[in-house]
């Protein structure tokens, strides 16, 4: 059936304007594409020990009540969550991931009448939520490429001189997704006494169980003294349940009932509830998920020295390389050796290839290829 209505002129102008987020490929998509197998996937930084054995015999248990609806509330996640990081449960909003918490972060907050400030090579995700609610998006100049200590960082300074009247939103991650990128405690604490009171501040922390640096801030520590904080992590990565799509921000209390009032009911099905839960407590799986990113890291530092290739500073589950040339074409080369790395043109980045951290075989197959398709 054909009609002569122009249904995108239909939607409201921020949707209008928007381009979906780009998934990394995968497994199945290159074996119908390519007709090979083995594939190794290395583009969207899960866990490559997959998932705490504890999450998976609580998956197990909870299949026994599929025909009952979730606990809305997640009462026993969010006590948990309370009882790990010494908080209060009505502090805590549980997402289908911590992208559905950015999402009711930016329906709570923002609109056409109102600005978001996000980073140059931020995560994709916050310029989505804020277009989708038609808020104008401010976007800061990174730090550049030549810099002594985090070329592509977040600049702090450039971030704070975009806030203005209409600001009510500013999005930061920590580490930085792309880029691998951080900010340590001293220079994002004092950013964060510049803010204005009536700004958010979202400080996106999905990666922050990898971290080991010293100077590395635990914003969870904040939230007393800045009322206008929000602090987002997840259980996609270190935790290894990137399948189940479950998350959390931690804010005041007063923000969190407004960010649960936009929320919808049962938005985190049973069986993420139930494996969260569990992994939050696996303590032994969560140490050997940061060793062997440690040693990766370090593995792949080696190589990019070895091999003469520059890469962006990380404290993440994967690293930035910068291929000095387009990588799209080396992206495409890598998927016929049956290899799944991540592009990010997208993200202002044409020239570099995000490789997630694997296991220290893994890591050598990647390596291997890529020296190979470099080489021809």
């Amino acid at each position: 059936m054909q009609s002569t209505t122009d249904f995108k002129q239909l939607a409201v102008t921020g949707v209008q304007a928007l381009h979906p987020y780009q998934p990394g490929k995968p497994i199945e998509e290159l074996e119908r594409e390519l007709g090979i197998s083995n594939i190794l996937k290395l583009a969207s930084n899960e866990n490559p020990l997959g998932a705490s054995p504890q999450a998976q015999a609580a998956l197990t248990a909870a299949l026994k009540t599929l025909e009952l609806y979730p606990d809305g509330s997640g009462y026993q996640l969010k006590q948990a969550i309370a009882e790990k990081f010494g908080l209060h449960s009505d502090q805590i909003t549980l997402g289908n991931g911590s992208n559905d918490v950015l999402e009711l972060i930016a329906r709570a907050f923002l609109d056409n009448q109102r600005a978001a400030v996000i980073s140059e090579h931020a995560f994709a995700v916050y310029q989505i939520v804020t277009q989708a609610v038609g808020a104008e998006l401010q976007i800061a100049k990174a730090n550049p490429a030549d810099h002594q200590t985090m070329p592509y960082g977040h600049n702090l300074a450039n971030l704070a001189a975009k806030i203005t009247d209409k600001t009510r939103v500013v999005f930061i991650a920590n580490p930085n997704n792309p880029t691998g990128t951080w900010l340590s405690t001293t220079a994002l604490h004092s950013f964060l006494q510049r803010v204005p009171s009536d700004v958010i501040v979202v400080l996106d922390e999905a990666y922050t169980e990898y971290v080991q640096e010293a100077e590395f801030p635990n914003a969870l520590t904040w939230l007393d003294e800045f009322p206008n904080l929000i602090v987002t992590r997840t259980f996609s990565k270190i935790y290894g349940l990137a399948g189940l799509r479950v998350g959390y921000a931690v804010s005041n209390p007063v923000i969190a009932d407004l960010l649960n009032r936009v929320r919808q009911p049962f938005n985190v099905n049973s069986l993420a509830l139930a494996a969260a839960q569990a992994a939050l407590a696996d303590d032994a799986f969560l140490q050997h998920s940061v060793d062997t990113n440690a040693a990766g890291l370090v593995q792949w530092r080696a190589a990019c020295e070895e091999n003469g290739w520059e890469y962006i500073p990380t404290v993440g589950n994967f690293i930035t390389v910068d291929m000095q040339r387009p990588a799209a074409p080396l992206y495409d080369a890598l998927l016929r050796e049956g290899v799944i790395v991540r592009p990010i043109g997208g993200y202002g980045l044409p020239q570099h290839l995000r490789i997630t951290i694997g296991t220290t075989a893994q890591n050598t197959r990647c390596i291997e290829a890529l020296k190979k398709v470099l080489a021809a």
